[in-house]
């Protein structure tokens, strides 16, 4: 292992990726450090999927980071995600243990890998009217003729983050005193990405939504609006948390909450996949697996 200094398992929801990345852990001496955009939320347990019972093994305990670590009215974004994994990440290797980043928050596993935001650069109002009439084409060109670097680092699926990562280009070059420090990538990932058949995989993305419905999603989402998240903030969470709110209001029908959550997390799923291979195609390889298969991924461990 010594050609990478940080795994990553990723995949679409449901394919078993935590349950992997423990068994990695306890195999490699490692800590895992989520990738989930919502895990970081208090409170938001059986929607997110977070059963902590997952890292507590008849082999051991596996430590976890960066969940539960803010409230749910909190706006967490990518940049304070990605100082929590630098944090992270830091406490895990200073201790001789290998960091292992699992989730399915293709941004926010990009972000982290890449450094694409570590900049705090503020924004720049005159620059974004300058530019919110240029097409992808002229923004792409722009961005590459401000710096090559930021562009391998931006994620240039959207005008909106290719504006970002011009502001942030112009920005590291007025106050280079600032941002040297920030501009080194130290992160040598080895990527394992877990997929299944498509029938396999709804398949579990229904049943697991049944599951969480027996063990009492929508009361908890009742519980979190109790206590003061407000039911604009959960419904802005998305999926779960929006069609059980939705219920909660009156808006829908338990039948209907249900239906529509199934359809929605089996979009959601095409669109991580879409993110991961996007994530391929802008430098970022990932050696694919089927299924949460412990011993294709330690293969794919061996060859590196």
């Amino acid at each position: 292992m010594e050609n990478f200094n940080i795994l990553v398992i990723c995949g679409p929801t449901a394919s078993g990726k935590t349950s992997l990345a423990v068994d990695l852990a306890l195999k490699y001496n490692g800590e895992i450090i989520s990738g989930d955009s919502r895990q970081v939320f208090r409170g938001m347990d059986i929607g997110t999927g977070k059963d902590l019972n997952e890292y507590k093994t008849g082999s051991g305990e596996v430590k976890h980071h960066l969940i539960d670590i803010a409230d749910p009215m909190e706006e967490y974004n990518l940049y304070r995600y990605i100082k929590d994994f630098n944090k992270a990440f830091d406490s895990i290797t200073s201790r001789g243990k290998l960091p292992i980043l699992a989730g399915g928050s293709g941004l926010y596993i990009e972000g982290a890998l890449k450094d694409y935001s570590l900049y705090p650069a503020p924004e720049d109002p005159g620059l974004r009217n300058e530019l919110n009439d240029k097409s992808k084409d002229e923004l792409m060109e722009i961005l590459r003729a401000e710096s090559g670097e930021i562009l391998k680092r931006t994620d240039t699926s959207s005008t909106r983050r290719i504006i970002r990562g011009i502001e942030i280009a112009r920005y590291i070059r007025n106050n280079p005193s600032e941002t040297a420090e920030s501009s080194r990538n130290r992160l040598h990932p080895l990527i394992i990405g877990v997929t299944l058949p498509r029938e396999e995989l709804i398949k579990r993305i229904d049943t697991r939504l049944d599951d969480r419905l027996k063990s009492g999603m929508v009361d908890e989402v009742k519980n979190l609006l109790e206590k003061g998240v407000t039911a604009e903030r959960l419904i802005r969470l998305g999926l779960e948390y929006r069609y059980c709110t939705m219920y909660l209001q009156n808006e829908i029908s338990y039948d209907d909450m249900t239906e529509k959550l199934k359809i929605e997390i089996h979009k959601f799923s095409k669109r991580q996949m879409t993110w991961l291979r996007g994530m391929e195609r802008r430098g970022l390889a990932i050696h694919w697996i089927k299924g949460d298969d412990m011993t294709e991924a330690i293969s794919a461990l061996i060859r590196l």
